[in-house]
């Protein structure tokens, strides 16, 4: 079974990957679909909206001949970053508390 987390996960695990190390789209997806089923063209709007809200900057790189659009973390995004850690750090121990320790959570 497969658990539906919406946007703020996906938020929260491309800036997760993008904090380890500058990298490409492609590599993103690959590593996002470890944990959640997306697809590239489910990925490529969260990388321009993440962009957008200044939480990601680009930069192109050549590669086998073509440019490849790499993306790296900003400060706002280390920010926005741990907010999403914190959060998630909650949910996951209120979850928890209900499954594995019964209904008085």
């Amino acid at each position: 079974m497969a658990f539906n987390m919406g946007a703020a996960l996906m938020d929260a695990l491309v800036l997760s990957i993008v904090s380890a190390e500058s990298t490409y789209g492609y590599k993103i997806t690959q590593d996002v679909r470890k944990v959640m089923t997306v697809s590239e063209s489910t990925l490529y709007p969260v990388l321009r909206r993440l962009q957008k809200e200044d939480f990601l900057q680009t930069y192109d790189r050549e590669f086998a001949g073509r440019n490849r659009r790499y993306y790296r973390i900003t400060e706002k995004g280390i920010a926005q970053l741990a907010v999403c850690r914190k959060e998630w750090t909650e949910y996951k121990e209120q979850v928890e508390s209900v499954l594995f320790g019964g209904m008085d959570a």
